[in-house]
């Protein structure tokens, strides 16, 4: 009886241990003229790769920066709201009218026994309040007394299209951080 192995043309125990690969590991053999495959990637599949993470960054990029600055007004507008509370709690506390001073102009504010605090240039305010603490034609204030009532009005703090508003309710004093929406 015939050795199967040499029927198919296997004389040698290397040649059987190839024909025993699947067909991608094979070998191939300089004699039979068959040229093996090259593995990688081809130029046009890395530059679809490079492009995909490209424009995936930019997104993230820009949502990450996107929400940064609202951190950034967000900040500076707790900032302003703590004041505003130090300047009602000071004229509890001590009994006698205490006002928050704000500077359109400057872009500051300041509170009673306090150094002013200046916003970031790309930051403006704005400030709504009753005709009798306007001092001047970009200055002004909310003053709060002794019962812990206050003038009223809003100051709007903006970044671009973005705006918060802190709230002063004039009977009770109270203060409040509003994100308005973009216009």
């Amino acid at each position: 009886m015939r050795n199967r192995d040499s029927a198919f043309g296997i004389r040698d125990s290397k040649q059987r241990a190839r024909a025993r690969l699947s067909p991608e590991c094979r070998i191939p053999n300089p004699e039979s003229g068959v040229r093996a495959r090259a593995k990688g990637f081809t130029l046009i599949e890395l530059m679809a790769v490079i492009m995909l993470l490209a424009i995936a960054l930019t997104v993230v990029s820009v949502s990450f920066s996107k929400s940064l600055q609202s951190a950034r007004v967000r900040g500076a507008s707790r900032d302003l709201v703590a004041a505003l509370r130090y300047t009602r709690g000071q004229a509890i506390v001590k009994g006698k009218q205490q006002v928050l001073t704000l500077s359109l102009d400057a872009n500051t504010y300041t509170a009673p026994n306090k150094r002013a605090v200046k916003l970031p240039k790309d930051m403006n305010l704005t400030l709504t309040t009753a005709e009798t603490e306007q001092t001047g034609a970009n200055t002004g204030g909310i003053r709060f007394f002794p019962d812990g009532s206050s003038t009223g009005g809003h100051i709007s703090v903006f970044q671009g299209q973005r705006e918060w508003r802190v709230n002063v309710a004039w009977l009770t004093g109270d203060i409040s951080l509003d994100e308005r929406p973009e216009r």
